[in-house]
């Protein structure tokens, strides 16, 4: 019997979701009452989540720890730890969903879950898009023009959780029949954008002049800061992965794989992904990249030793780094 233990990675955030919930579905119909658990391996060690796994539940049947941002689970004690609860789990009532952004994981805790268990979720093909939209829309009672089926996809991220999370607003503001237009998605979308992590390395990869990036980026953190999603664990992490797929979008083009296949195997299909990371690599070159990851990290530790009373001023202090300083480290401000 296989153990109870996936690992579903890859950008498209919608489908691989839905994998997670039909384990937990599963479960729940199996054995009845399910403790479900989320922890992120950054910050939460292996050994905690293992220990959970081996003492079951004292008030349910089952329990189920989905285990995100699992790239990072990369020393040997740790697989090791994991493949051992693995193999003397195959008739456990215990599930452990390894979850990640990244297209894979360290190679040893890959081999660990059984291949069944496993699948990478890749971005849709260009030209899926916009018929996934028009059924999503169709399915609800809308239709969409092809303009403003096209401006959706240039501004939400292309995965189906975020689409599907974005599009809904439309059937609240609008009745059933109604066709969606450029301008409805200007109206709705472009002036009610939620920023995140992710709006916020778009923003710090535009165009403008540094000076006006840092200006705009630090109006998009304060935006995320007064959001739900104002956590600065959340903040760093979604930048850290922004910075990680620039390595990768760098490496690509360092060894001649700028294919489409090669770029959408590395999850860079969309249209918008190669025009943001193309931007990006113009601003930062691989090495101002890989300091910038040590940035965030080092920042990520400050806020954590050092509580909530500098938390704004150290997003503040890395968003000038990153934007201004291209990854270099500053003792003091300096005029832009």
């Amino acid at each position: 019997m296989d153990a109870p233990l996936y690992l579903y990675t890859g950008p498209e955030f919608g489908e691989r979701n839905a994998a997670v919930q039909a384990v937990k579905d599963a479960m729940k119909k199996k054995y009845g009452v399910l403790d479900e658990y989320l922890f992120y391996a950054a910050d939460t060690p292996v050994s905690e989540v293992v220990t959970i796994l081996q003492s079951g539940s004292l008030f349910s049947s089952a329990s189920c720890v989905v285990f995100r941002a699992a790239e990072v689970i990369k020393k040997k004690e740790d697989v090791d730890m994991i493949a051992g609860w693995a193999k003397s789990a195959g008739g456990s009532t215990s599930a452990l969903v390894l979850v990640s952004d990244e297209i894979s994981v360290d190679a040893k805790l890959d081999k660990t879950v059984p291949a069944p268990h496993k699948k990478v979720f890749w971005e849709m093909f260009e030209d899926r898009k916009i018929p996934w939209l028009t059924d999503f829309f169709r399915k609800n009672g809308y239709s969409v023009s092809d303009d403003a089926a096209e401006d959706i996809l240039d501004m939400v991220e292309n995965n189906t959780e975020e689409l599907r999370s974005e599009c809904s607003r439309f059937f609240i503001l609008f009745p059933k029949g109604h066709e969606i237009t450029a301008g409805d998605v200007d109206d709705v979308l472009a002036h009610n954008r939620e920023e995140s992590a992710f709006t916020l390395f778009d923003t710090m990869s535009s165009v403008e002049p540094p000076g006006r990036r840092f200006e705009l980026s630090l109006d998009v953190l304060q935006k995320i800061r007064l959001s739900k999603d104002s956590s600065s664990v959340m903040i760093i992490a979604g930048l850290s992965s922004c910075f990680r797929r620039l390595e990768i979008w760098h490496r690509l083009n360092a060894s001649g794989q700028t294919d489409d296949f090669s770029l959408k195997i590395n999850g860079f299909s969309s249209r918008k992904a190669k025009s943001q990371y193309s931007r990006a690599s113009q601003i930062w070159s691989p090495g101002q990249a890989a300091a910038i990851l040590a940035e965030l990290a080092s920042t990520d530790m400050d806020i954590r030793s050092g509580g909530a009373l500098m938390e704004d001023t150290l997003l503040q202090k890395l968003v000038y780094e990153i934007v201004v300083k291209k990854g270099a480290s500053c003792a003091e401000y300096e005029a832009v």
